[in-house]
């Protein structure tokens, strides 16, 4: 059985920051989400505040509101990822609350509840659990890389994007349900905690991974996966931006990972990196795709995120970089991602003939 779920999101719903809300209000295997806490949207429909489609999510304006409507609810989520992992403060009301009320209380940011000790208290006082998920493994458990990669003979398609915050999980997460609907056996690797709480079976939190042990655990995260289900294709969530300058990452997917291809998502009206003008502009997607080529890989489509786009300026987008790139454009929000699929099983069938006739 599911565990039922309160989303928190205190007022931050209708904005990036929120994306972990964003996601789990598209789809979760690991919790069953009864509602979201949102002062601001109160009254709405969760999934219509984000998309315009019904989800039957209520947003309540507090927590006791939700509890007299949901009193089965055992969980709460704090859904939003802030920079840094900073917990706002103003969300603090809402997590003593949910404490009060005897809920378990899961944290994906860096800042832990389990480091404030009146939350400790109060979550012990009532039989509730601090659930910090990005908390770092010991040392232990962590893996170092070790070659083993190179055994996995399913491909390896890494999500990847030209800046944050864009829509890889969710693009990943379209691309496995996509390729499971069409009859191949996919699988997806998480690598952020919003992954773990839609219920990826397997992957690792790469933000608070030591940086040795980060190309272990991709590879032991990928080579379990294999080794457990024999997929046909494997999809890795990206992280960031391979030239963000505030967490440049991706190599390791190409190098520790052996993705051989890549989706690479974009937002076309997007200018700067996070937004931030003293960031620096975000390069041409050419030269990010001549850059992944350099690595050895080869992007294979263009994911579009069509923030600030209207459904028409969209779709000119989607038709220019067809025409430029030469290359399969989606709209995975607006249009799904099954275009790709003939794409994905011929690429799938090379590598099984590869195999087959070494």
């Amino acid at each position: 059985m599911q565990p039922q779920a309160l989303l928190l999101t205190d007022g931050l719903l209708t904005t990036s920051d929120a994306k972990t809300a964003h996601g789990l209000i598209r789809g979760t295997e690991r919790y069953r989400v009864r509602g979201v806490i949102d002062p601001p949207t109160a009254g709405q429909d969760a999934g219509e505040v984000l998309d315009g489609t019904n989800r039957d999510m209520p947003v309540w304006a507090t927590v006791e509101e939700a509890l007299t409507n949901v009193p089965e609810v055992t969980h709460a989520i704090i859904a939003v990822a802030t920079s840094g992992g900073v917990l706002p403060a103003h969300m603090m009301a809402s997590i003593r609350t949910c404490l009060s009320r005897g809920l378990s209380v899961v944290n994906g940011l860096h800042e832990f509840l389990s480091d404030k000790p009146e939350l400790v208290r109060l979550a012990e006082a009532h039989g509730g659990e601090l659930i910090d998920i990005r908390k770092p493994k010991p040392r232990n458990e962590l893996h170092f890389w070790t070659g083993a990669i190179y055994t996995v003979q399913a491909p390896v398609v890494a999500v990847m994007g030209t800046d944050c915050a864009l829509g890889k999980r969710t693009t990943a997460r379209l691309l496995t349900q996509a390729c499971q609907d069409a009859g191949m056996s996919a699988e997806m690797i998480y690598t952020g905690q919003t992954g773990w709480l839609q219920g990826g079976r397997y992957g690792f939190i790469f933000d608070t991974t030591v940086n040795d042990f980060v190309s272990g655990e991709l590879e032991h995260a990928i080579v379990s996966c294999w080794n457990e289900t024999g997929a046909d294709l494997l999809f890795v969530e990206g992280q960031a931006s391979l030239r963000n300058p505030g967490g440049p990452c991706g190599a390791e997917f190409l190098v520790s990972g052996n993705a051989r291809a890549v989706v690479l998502v974009h937002a076309p009206k997007r200018t700067y990196y996070d937004h931030v003008p003293a960031w620096g502009e975000i390069p041409s997607v050419e030269s990010e795709i001549a850059l992944i080529r350099a690595y050895g890989a080869e992007v294979i489509a263009l994911a579009l995120n069509t923030e600030a786009c209207t459904l028409d300026e969209a779709l000119t987008f989607q038709d220019q970089y067809r025409k430029t790139l030469q290359l399969p454009v989606l709209l995975p929000l607006e249009q799904g991602v099954a275009d790709l699929i003939p794409v994905l099983k011929a690429f799938v069938d090379q590598k099984k003939q590869r195999h087959a006739h070494p």
